[in-house]
């Protein structure tokens, strides 16, 4: 029997996946396949693109080889445009003059980008943003320059800035709308996220309508906005949406719609029945996908029609999960409330920088979107929360907390249903991955093997290794707890391997313990052990990569982007001499100052570049960093104890410094609290700490793993009466069994939670040294408080080091977009309108 011949015009990431789903289901022994391309290579990862300008090669971005092809019997065509079809004779022509005749025809055309009619858009140092060759083009013309501007901030836009700052332009982000990825976040997260962003260094304008690229003053090109603005830039980088690459069906009367895009049924079809559209040129029921995931879909649905099987589109989830700037980003659903009724709850936190807003139904008992920025570990559960439709819990504002605390009881996966789907890239649902794990997959690699699974955007792997895990459990199996695919141990292993072998580094532990380059699961938490143990200088060039941008930077970033300096005051003791310092330097640099609930003194608004100096001042003045933006020890809170007070029964000061003085610099999975009051009466609140001390007449009471915050936990009473050289020692073991045992970004509180024997099992191990460890333990923290040092004192030492410290690369100006107004005094950063829609007060969170 004669073979029936597939043609697939375009050969992007989604021709690329029609092929791929044939040759899986083996029917490409049944038909011919050719495919063509218009650029000089086949199918890569335009989602990574940005990994062009940080070292990542055009070879390292490929999803297939001309030899894979082959060996599957794929005929491809490279550098060959369609520029015509012939549809009477099923025939398409190319600009070579090559004549290929099919059966069915797959248009995979994509989208092109698309350039606003400005004056001077064709100049040659502007870009578009789209394909390797558009990016060689881009690194050309950074070579020869000093700023760039990029027209556009979306996803795309704000893909292309992260471009040109690896290159180590003076970057700019010019978008016409009113906030940043105006199509997937509100007003709130696009606000942080621009926050976040200007932080960095980037600086963004929005609002913001170009009129003309002309010659500059200072630098090549000039842009003159519509409000008589101007900026000037030596390239410009257009990234302002996508359009529909329809012009070939255009050309030959296959329909489509009145704004572009090739109109396809729910089986994919054109006008002409014998050829599909699939991916960003496809326009299904009035709407196009700009996302690959769709397009995916799309290519499984006409695989499976060529195969005769009875699979429609449905249409598909815009959800996504992304870094921008090394900015945590997602949205979900309903994001921006368009449901008639929805009501909407919002978590917005200035210190730790997120914002994080969930939609629902207005009965309050479906979720419709969400949207997170800086924090998006429960993007998983809400996205399948939504997906699924699962029941919401009373309160639907939990859904706002951490990942570690909504993603039990209703939101298990032990409660989805086996037609839920778990992975939207590949359309894979659970009872797909139960029934491979009943059939033998037992590992992560051979669910990703079978389904490809997690290789798309990544987002689904912590779910799809608990559905496996859980599978294992349930037939008997041993699980397997490997921190990611890149290490096949778990923390725990890690911590020991570290430990024993005296491992300084995470490119030491990858090369002989390891696989590949690491991710964003390993490199923070490697960083966290390697802290813990050795706590080397944090800032050393093999430690950089893995820290988050507080620690990078030494400071608690803010929501307007600017930094807190926090000095550590031990015990909340401080001589005049220094109160007068800091009073000083609050003045010159005009800071916000206040008085925390920790007993230290904040000062608030420091840009980048100010850091240094303003540390230089403190650090002369006796001061050493308070480590408020590591996890770390935080403070030892105090109340004045028996120096004072008349029912003080011990100096709880005086002990809260050699508390203080002993673990300051100590780093740990999560940041840590002390507390110490002087009596039973209990004014330091030492019970809502993770290490509280609390005097008696008989001696010291012990609390461990309390917490504020979100979901406060009241510390459990360890051990009663003790002397301070046991309770010190008790304290060291607790905190170095912590630190061995506890996952990465887990309090005391969650930690002591999870430990199996809870609280018992802890005495035992500490107290009555039931694995015969406490000697060690003891020896282990002391070793790592050894090495402390006050990492402002050693930066500022080296000019190299304070590099580093500049908003602007190439200049040492403050930024002038920040915006303040005067409160009590002081200033503080102007307030951002951010409308809250129906929020629900009765249902648990209010407007704050």
């Amino acid at each position: 029997m004669d073979k029936k011949r597939i043609v697939i015009i375009g050969n992007g990431m989604v021709g690329h996946r029609f092929i791929e789903d044939i040759c899986d289901k083996k029917r490409n022994r049944e038909f011919e396949i050719i495919t063509f391309s218009e650029e000089p290579r086949l199918a890569y990862n335009r989602v990574k693109l940005s990994s062009f300008f940080s070292g990542k090669t055009a070879e390292d971005l490929m999803l297939t080889s001309g030899n894979d092809y082959t060996r599957q019997g794929v005929k491809y065509y490279l550098n060959e445009k369609v520029i015509e079809i012939k549809r009477n004779n099923k025939c398409i022509v190319t600009n070579k003059g090559t004549e290929v005749f099919y059966d069915f025809l797959v248009l995979a055309t994509g989208s092109y980008p698309f350039v606003p009619s400005i004056e001077g858009n064709d100049q040659t140092h502007c870009h578009v943003y789209r394909t390797i060759e558009d990016l060689e083009g881009i690194r050309s013309s950074g070579e020869q320059s000093n700023v760039g501007v990029v027209i556009g901030g979306g996803l795309l836009g704000l893909e292309a800035a992260n471009a040109l700052q690896h290159m180590g332009l003076d970057t700019h982000v010019v978008e016409f709308s009113a906030r940043l990825m105006a199509v997937q976040l509100d007003d709130g997260g696009s606000e942080l996220l621009k926050q976040k962003v200007t932080a960095l260094g980037v600086k963004i304008y929005t609002g913001k309508t170009t009129k003309a690229i002309v010659v500059g003053d200072n630098c090549r090109y000039k842009l003159k906005f519509e409000d008589g603005t101007e900026l000037e830039t030596d390239m410009v980088v257009f990234s302002a949406g996508i359009r529909p690459q329809d012009a070939l069906a255009k050309a030959h009367d296959i329909e489509v719609g009145e704004h572009g895009g090739i109109v396809i049924n729910d089986a994919c079809k054109t006008s002409d029945k014998a050829i599909y559209a699939i991916g960003e040129c496809a326009l299904w029921r009035g709407r196009v996908y700009g996302l690959v995931a769709p397009g995916y879909q799309m290519a499984k649905v006409v695989v499976a029609q060529l195969c005769g099987e009875d699979t429609v589109f449905k249409g598909a989830d815009m959800s996504t999960k992304l870094k921008l700037l090394g900015v945590d980003v997602a949205s979900i659903g309903d994001s921006q409330s368009i449901t008639p009724g929805a009501q909407s709850y919002t978590f917005s936190d200035g210190i730790e920088q997120v914002y994080k807003r969930i939609v629902v139904s207005e009965a309050g008992d479906k979720l419709l979107g969400a949207v997170l920025v800086g924090d998006v570990e429960s993007y998983q559960t809400l996205l399948l929360t939504m997906l699924n439709e699962l029941p919401l819990p009373e309160f639907p504002s939990v859904l706002l907390l951490s990942n570690s605390t909504v993603d039990t009881g209703l939101f298990g996966v032990v409660n989805l249903q086996d037609d839920a789907q778990i992975c939207s890239c590949y359309d894979v649902s659970k009872g797909t991955i139960r029934n491979l794990v009943a059939q033998g997959c037992t590992s992560m690699a051979k669910i990703k093997c079978e389904t490809k699974a997690t290789t798309g955007c990544g987002g689904c792997s912590s779910l799809i290794k608990k559905i496996v895990d859980g599978e294992l459990i349930s037939l008997g199996h041993k699980v397997n707890n490997n921190l990611c695919e890149h290490f096949q141990y778990t923390r725990r292993e890690l911590v020991d391997i570290i430990r024993v072998k005296k491992i300084k580094t995470f490119s030491y532990l990858l090369e002989n313990y390891g696989l590949g380059l690491g991710c964003d699961i390993c490199k923070p938490t490697v960083g966290s052990i390697l802290a813990s143990f050795w706590n080397d200088y944090v800032l050393e060039n093999e430690h950089i990569g893995l820290q988050d941008t507080n620690d990078i930077f030494l400071g608690n970033m803010q929501k307007d982007g600017t930094y807190s300096v926090v000095p550590r005051v031990a015990g909340g003791e401080i001589m005049p001499d220094k109160l007068i310092a800091l009073g000083q330097v609050a003045k010159q640099y005009n800071l916000y100052t206040k008085i925390t609930g920790g007993q230290r003194i904040d000062l608030f608004g420091a840009q980048l570049h100010q850091l240094p100096e303003i540390w230089k001042v403190l650090v002369d003045a006796g001061f050493e960093t308070g480590h408020a933006y590591g996890k770390s020890l935080r403070t030892v809170k105090s109340c004045v104890g028996s120096t004072w007070c008349r029912y003080g029964v011990d100096d709880s000061v005086g002990f809260a410094i050699e508390v203080e003085e002993r673990y300051k610099g100590l780093r740990s999975p999560h940041k840590i609290k002390f507390a110490v009051s002087g009596c039973t009466r209990e004014c330091a609140e030492a019970q809502s700490k993770d290490i509280g001390m609390i005097a008696t007449e008989n001696g010291w009471n012990l609390y461990v793993c309390g917490n504020g915050g979100m979901r406060p936990r009241h510390g459990d009473l360890f051990a009663s009466d003790l002397d301070r050289e046991t309770l010190i020692k008790y304290i060291d073991r607790v905190l170095m069994f912590y630190i061995r045992t506890a996952d990465h970004l887990q309090r005391t509180s969650v930690w002591l939670e999870s430990l199996e024997g809870g609280l018992d099992y802890l005495k035992q191990v500490v107290i009555e040294d039931k694995l015969g460890i406490a000697d060690e333990l003891e020896k282990e923290l002391s070793e790592s408080l050894i090495n402390y040092q006050c990492e402002w004192k050693t930066t500022i030492e080296s000019p190299e080091r304070l590099k580093r410290f500049r908003h602007f690369i190439n200049s040492m100006e403050s930024d002038n977009n920040l915006k303040y107004v005067t409160v009590r005094g002081q200033k503080v950063p102007k307030p951002v309108s951010v409308k809250l829609e129906n929020i629900n007060r009765d249902k648990g969170i209010d407007q704050k």
